[in-house]
């Protein structure tokens, strides 16, 4: 999970692309950058840290131009060195960055590739550098000294062809303009929009619809699964679908916790989605637990107060507000070191006791994955004098890792791999425990898009949409993104990279 950006202005863009990311700061708090284009010539700060932190007013001058793109980073594939912090940039042809996200699935295949046939050189352990390479080669495979919407286009289709896995895209092409494409399936989230300036039609994507709505671009649509979409230097549009066979397959765990309520995403409304899931969950509740004793419903902030408060509505129960949240700790799923994310939960959150005392209270989350939060926050319950705690998950239980581009890294680390709702129950504290029907998820979503006939719920079932991941796959991959191998290759560095286009 990953916030990437990307504006092609009449005017300078560097104000524009910080406040985007600032919205966007929700989708990855460790490591932030911008790249910006001036007369040839790029311009790019990124760092480990917060956008507020990275870019500070000293660097916001150095960042000339009307077009760039941006990037928030947590680290799933690769580690969380400064080194991987994105945007990537390649010199050749043309000079061209890019920002990504998601994960792709065959890096080590695309990597080997570029070494022995395309002869290029991988300096990160990062996908994003292996698609922004794969992207270059292909561009430089049109053999011309300038290049056009249809060379773009080509250079697209031929990494559709060649790369599998998640993977949104912001490219710049010096000398052109910007480029926004979308993996086959759809499954991470980009739109597009506009906004009209009196130096003209200014263009925008983001990975979410919110960071438009903030920097009053209208937003227009999603990028398509297999469409780029090109916003060139003289201010014009060009759209193509890239892809011979693309299936609308977006994540929906994006609607369960990634993404923000007010985002709309594939033309569902989060918000809307969200409330569908209480309802949902609240109808089950009164099919299978008909003779519950609930007194309250509390939400745990916050994510899942949408849901929470639809379903105290249908269940005729009170609703009230039990934690308050500290705003300036970090999202503790994103946090590595399941040491670290404990402790983070008792600072982030604290409990109100009057609304605990003596009551049965049912706790609404939107999933449970690791069951770190989850146990920490039930102890939370008892010791504010809680008589019973109830929990329920807007989302069914996580079992399988997500391999395209969400930290749920190892099967032995999610708690309801191998455990049945009742041990999953107990291995938490709580109650009584109620997880949404994946039937009922998918509706949830669904009913704001018919048209979306599929989605990426492979956490949930283990059945990955691209059909290539295997047990020797997800065992690599436990290996690569554990959080002992994470925290091992932490660093420091910091530093501001100017570079110049010949």
């Amino acid at each position: 999970m990953c916030g990437i950006i990307g504006i092609a202005g009449r005017g300078p863009v560097n104000q524009s692309l910080f406040d985007g990311l600032t919205v966007l700061q929700h989708r990855g708090q460790d490591a932030a950058g911008i790249v910006t284009c001036d007369d040839g010539r790029l311009f790019l700060r990124k760092d480990n840290g917060l956008v507020r932190d990275v870019i500070r007013t000293r660097h916001m001058r150095d960042l000339h131009g009307n077009t760039g793109i941006g990037h928030v980073r947590y680290p799933t594939a690769g580690s969380s060195d400064s080194a991987e912090a994105q945007p990537f940039y390649v010199n050749s042809p043309f000079g061209v960055t890019l920002a990504h996200n998601g994960n792709l699935t065959n890096a080590a295949q695309l990597k080997d590739e570029l070494f022995r046939s395309d002869r290029r050189h991988i300096n990160t352990n990062s996908d994003s550098e292996i698609l922004l390479n794969v992207f270059a080669h292909e561009l430089q495979q049109r053999s011309r000294l300038s290049v056009d919407a249809e060379d773009i286009f080509a250079a697209v289709a031929a990494v559709h062809r060649r790369v599998r896995g998640a993977y949104a895209a912001v490219a710049l092409i010096v000398g052109f303009g910007l480029v926004a494409f979308r993996d086959p399936y759809g499954i991470r989230p980009l739109v597009f929009g506009r906004r009209e300036t009196e130096e003209g039609m200014e263009y925008m994507a983001a990975s979410e619809s919110v960071a438009l709505d903030a920097l009053d671009f209208r937003r227009i649509r999603d990028v398509a699964p297999g469409e780029a979409v090109l916003f060139d230097l003289d201010g014009r549009l060009h759209t193509r679908q890239c892809a011979d066979t693309p299936i609308y397959s977006p994540c929906i765990f994006e609607y369960v916790y990634l993404a923000r309520p007010d985002s709309i995403m594939d033309q569902v409304s989060v918000h809307k989605a969200r409330l569908r899931m209480g309802e949902h969950l609240a109808e089950k509740i009164l099919r299978v637990w008909p003779d519950q004793d609930i007194d309250v419903v509390i939400p745990i902030p916050d994510t899942s107060r949408t849901a929470a408060l639809q379903m105290a509505s249908i269940l005729g129960l009170k609703y009230r507000e039990g934690f308050i949240k500290n705003r300036y700790i970090a999202r503790t799923f994103i946090m590595p070191g399941q040491k670290t994310r404990r402790k983070s939960v008792r600072q982030k959150l604290n409990a109100i006791d009057l609304e605990f005392r003596g009551k049965n209270v049912l706790l609404v989350d939107d999933s449970i994955v690791r069951g770190t939060t989850s146990g920490e926050i039930i102890r939370m319950a008892r010791e504010a004098g809680a008589h019973k705690v109830y929990f329920a998950s807007a989302a069914p239980p996580v079992r399988y890792p997500n391999v395209y581009g969400i930290d749920m890294p190892a099967a032995r680390e999610l708690i309801a791999h191998g455990r049945t709702e009742e041990e999953v129950a107990r291995a938490i504290g709580a109650d009584h425990l109620i997880f949404q029907d994946l039937t009922d998820l998918e509706e949830a979503v669904r009913r704001g898009n018919p048209e979306l006939k599929r989605f990426d719920s492979s956490c949930f079932t283990g059945e990955y949409v691209t059909g290539d991941i295997d047990r020797d796959y997800l065992d690599d991959l436990a290996r690569e993104r554990a959080d002992s191998a994470k925290l091992g290759r932490r660093s420091t560095d910091n530093a501001i990279i100017d570079l110049h286009n010949q």
